[in-house]
């Protein structure tokens, strides 16, 4: 594993493919260690399938900017461990009620869970404890065990720690904590005894683990009782319940580098008004040639050109590592006259005129076979105007590279009629503005280069990115389900869909007039279903934001620096 890189702002894109080799090494190591193969990260969250996975014990979640490489094994190693020998159903039909408690309980299943490893297994038990330490540390450097909450909590999670799982306590945090062991040990001592003796059996060690939880809840809630009733002179903070959250992620400071789509992470029994359009009736799919003149489409496609030629990418050599990735053999004639292989009747006659001859064998003749397509799909909304002239470049080299490897492709894009609205928001308004509309804006769909369009007929359609008053706002689902069914009537064996944006989708009036989530949910719900189909393989291409919330197989790319060759060499491994 390599180890992290430098965080400062020049480095960014670095950071953000660092953290996506730690997701994808940490979803393998769950994997071997669960035996549950559709095990996967997306967004920083781990998923099953479709279905994502709960937030386990706060010390699993460790930072890219703070934390090394093996705290993040061992936050891996921790899940598997939970997944493997946790019944989840069980756990959340025993646990308490009360907040603070079911937060204690869910601690102690996870240091139940980790005392069962292996013995054949050392490493993961080295990872858990490092990881577990790192957290502890940091927990001290943020001073959160310097209220009477914060020492109780870290205290609680030290010692029982340490008797499930027999590690000794953390050097530098054994004084610090001894005083509020002393004052606990009569409490909870006859239940923390009880927790590694019956370790084996989840149902009998939840009942000394829900012991300590409630003993620790009803704690914290008499210290904030006495407080109450304490002169009025404690500083504001102390009466805040600010530690409860920290206690679960106080890590989770502003990090640098990408931000991170938002996409809504609600449990599937959260009832939602199924997605819909308002009204279709402007709706257009246009062909690019029909919104620039033909003098200015002239004039982008010079440009565009000189910014190619500037960019000094060999097509050719572009084109030569596309079929290397995607060509697979393909068997289309026999090679006859060779000394090897299977016996050619035809060459039979040759013996009996010489006996000595040995070129009596054929062998398959194997080309390599293209039979892919890719369709580019590009996010026309308005933030993306200052990104188009370099991305235009880099879609432009990537289609003519793909016809040279016998890869079809087309481009397309998508925008909204008008910002705000437009007529369909006018229609919503003159029928009485019913509640829950759905969406609220015309579509426009841009065709600039279709599938059975060469490149150098399609050239100058390409050229129409550049023209900066198509750019609006975007409705993303609708734009992915439009260009999935597009590539769904293409005859190949493989199909690549490349979705280029720079943000969640964004339409004013359908967010004013729905909920915030709207059209967040709708792409998320797109994106999983073509997935799920498998028939295309759905790729995310974030210009300076991490998709990965929305697309399995994402990747970013820098939208300041925007460093063409590096942008162009991880598409192509996302390709294969």
């Amino acid at each position: 594993m390599t180890s992290a890189p430098d965080t400062s702002s020049a480095n960014t894109p670095a950071l953000v493919r660092y953290q996506q080799q730690l997701d994808a090494l940490c979803a393998a190591t769950l994997r071997a260690l669960t035996g549950q193969a559709q095990l996967h990260f997306r967004g920083r969250q781990i998923y099953r399938a479709d279905h994502r996975l709960p937030s386990f014990a706060p010390h699993l979640h460790p930072q890219t900017q703070t934390d090394d490489a093996r705290s993040f094994r061992g936050a891996a190693d921790g899940v598997a461990l939970r997944l493997r020998y946790s019944d989840s159903a069980l756990h959340l039909r025993l646990q308490p009620a009360l907040p603070l408690a079911r937060m204690v309980f869910d601690l102690l299943e996870q240091f139940r869970c980790s005392s069962l490893v292996p013995d054949h297994l050392p490493g993961v038990r080295s990872n858990m404890l490092h990881r577990f330490n790192a957290w502890s540390l940091a927990f001290v450097r943020a001073r959160l065990h310097e209220s009477a909450q914060g020492i109780l909590l870290l205290t609680v999670a030290q010692i029982c720690h340490s008797r499930v799982t027999t590690e000794p306590v953390n050097e530098s945090l054994t004084d610090l904590i001894e005083a509020t062991r002393f004052g606990l040990a009569p409490r909870i001592g006859a239940a923390l005894g009880g927790l590694r003796r019956s370790r084996n059996s989840q149902a009998d060690y939840a009942e000394h683990a829900l012991h300590i939880a409630t003993t620790v809840a009803a704690l914290v809630t008499s210290e904030k009782e006495a407080r109450a009733l304490a002169p009025q002179d404690i500083p504001d903070e102390e009466d805040e319940d600010a530690w409860l959250q920290l206690w679960v992620d106080f890590e989770s400071s502003e990090q640098g580098g990408f931000a991170v789509a938002d996409a809504e992470r609600e449990s599937s029994d959260v009832a939602h008004a199924p997605y819909r359009a308002f009204t279709t009736a402007y709706d257009k799919e246009v062909e690019a040639s029909s919104l620039v003149r033909a003098e200015l489409l002239q004039t982008y496609r010079e440009t565009l050109d000189q910014q190619i030629a500037d960019a000094g990418i060999s097509v050719a050599l572009l084109a030569r590592q596309i079929q290397a990735l995607l060509a697979k053999p393909h068997s289309d004639d026999w090679d006859s006259g060779q000394e090897e292989g299977l016996i050619d009747g035809r060459r039979l006659a040759q013996l009996i005129a010489s006996p000595t001859e040995r070129r009596l064998f054929r062998t398959e003749h194997q080309e390599p076979l293209t039979h892919c397509t890719v369709g580019f799909l590009v996010d026309c909304s308005g933030s993306m105007k200052q990104h188009i002239p370099a991305l235009s470049v880099m879609i432009d080299l990537l289609v003519r590279a793909m016809e040279l490897a016998g890869v079809s492709s087309e481009v397309l894009g998508y925008t909204t009629g008008a910002w705000n609205g437009g007529r369909a928001l006018r229609d919503w308004r003159k029928a009485g503005k019913p509640q829950d509309p759905g969406r609220l804006n015309e579509l426009c769909h841009i065709v600039f280069k279709n599938n059975e369009t060469p490149w150098r007929r399609a050239r100058r359609d390409i050229a129409a990115l550049l023209k900066p008053d198509i750019f609006r706002e975007c409705i993303d689902g609708e734009a992915l389900r439009w260009a999935n069914q597009r590539l769904e009537q293409v005859t190949a064996e493989r199909k690549i869909l490349i979705v280029v944006s720079d943000g969640s989708p964004m339409d004013s009036a359908t967010v004013l007039t729905n909920d915030p989530n709207y059209l967040d949910r709708d792409l998320q719900t797109a994106a999983t279903l073509i997935e799920r189909a498998g028939r295309i393989r759905l790729i995310g291409v974030g210009v300076g934001l991490d998709m990965s919330p929305f697309y399995q197989r994402s990747l970013v790319i820098d939208a300041v620096n925007f460093p063409l060759r590096q942008s162009l060499q991880d598409i192509l491994k996302l390709l294969a």
